[in-house]
């Protein structure tokens, strides 16, 4: 029963359009194709305008989208609001008059809370789209009940920082129908480079081992640094050589000059990644696998909340590292040091 109800799902998606409302388009019918996602015909909602979520939105407006935005901190919205964006009262009322939905907040509460919201409101066709880094479970969660509404549902977080959301070249983890995905391309695509995982909740899945990846790449970049400034080397020379050799990395193209100028300004929060890595360890545990280096990470990062620097960048790794070792990346030492 379940494989012939998602076969019916599957085709709908190329016969229905994602619910454009009856005064702007005409409704569609199984011999029809529905309209094309574009400016003159697609209505968006967008909740969650903090540091990813503002320049995120900001290239959908630059393309000419009708925008509808929600944040709880008003002040982090007016940028977009600048650009034409229109304020919503609501997630509720937000997803009331939008076509497609998307969301990218803090934490699974917040998700739970925002796509609820939504969901009570939004239309039968309109597709709900979850940027956050979340629980997997909690995605398949939201799928189903959009689903039960004739609602679409799609996680896709993303990677990349807050260069790669000004730029519009994040890497977007997508999860869901693959048929609905491939109909948002057009507006996702104006964000970054789109990549299908699976069904709901791989998304997640693959956005979560992103972190696990990350997560070793900067203890291994700060653990370096430290090394070559006890060394006595020029930690600034270092990181450009290394950057062009095997130990290159995004996190040295986007941390290494932060680091050295001592910049804790957040593209990503100290405390969405312990977040984060909690949640990969959650998911260990119940996949039943050690993974040792995420796990000293996660206990590294949490030293930091624990000093009061859970918002600052997640390149303050550094910061724990230097209080072990009584050192600062600074001025550069002799190796006697």
């Amino acid at each position: 029963m379940l494989n012939h109800r998602l076969l019916l799902r599957l085709r709908s998606v190329t016969t229905h359009s994602f619910t454009a409302p009856l005064h702007r388009t005409m409704s569609t019918t199984a011999t029809t194709s529905p309209p094309l996602i574009s400016p003159s015909t697609t209505r968006i909602g967008w909740i969650g305008t903090g540091v990813m979520g503002r320049s995120m939105c900001a290239h959908l407006l630059a393309a000419g989208y009708t925008v509808s935005v929600f944040n709880r901190t008003l002040s982090k919205a007016q940028p977009l609001l600048s650009l034409g964006a229109t304020l919503s009262s609501s997630p509720a009322a937000l997803a009331s008059d939008s076509d497609i939905v998307f969301s990218i907040v803090g934490f699974p509460s917040d998700v739970a809370s925002v796509t609820s919201a939504a969901l009570s409101t939004l239309r039968p066709g309109s597709v709900l789209v979850d940027m956050t880094t979340s629980d997997p479970s909690l995605a398949a969660s939201i799928a189903a009940k959009a689903a039960e509404k004739g609602c679409f549902s799609v996680d896709a977080p993303v990677s990349g920082g807050d260069k790669g959301a000004r730029e519009g070249k994040l890497a977007i983890f997508a999860g869901g129908e693959e048929a609905v995905v491939e109909r948002l391309k057009p507006v996702l695509e104006l964000m970054g480079r789109v990549f299908y995982m699976g069904g709901p909740g791989k998304g997640q899945y693959a956005k979560l081992a992103n972190q696990v990846t990350i997560a070793s790449t900067m203890v291994g970049m700060v653990e370096g640094m430290t090394f070559a400034r006890k060394a006595g080397l020029d930690v600034a020379a270092f990181i450009e050589a290394i950057a062009t050799g095997g130990a290159g990395s995004k996190s040295i193209d986007l941390y290494g000059g932060r680091i050295l100028r001592r910049d804790w300004e957040p593209g990503f929060y100290v405390d969405h990644f312990v977040k984060d890595l909690g949640i990969c360890l959650k998911e260990c545990q119940e996949m039943g696998l050690s993974l040792p280096g995420l796990a000293l990470a996660q206990q590294l990062y949490l030293s930091l909340k624990a000093h009061g620097e859970g918002r600052l960048g997640t390149q303050a790794l550094v910061l724990a590292i230097e209080r072990l070792n009584n050192i600062e990346l600074g001025s550069t030492p002799t190796k006697s040091e």
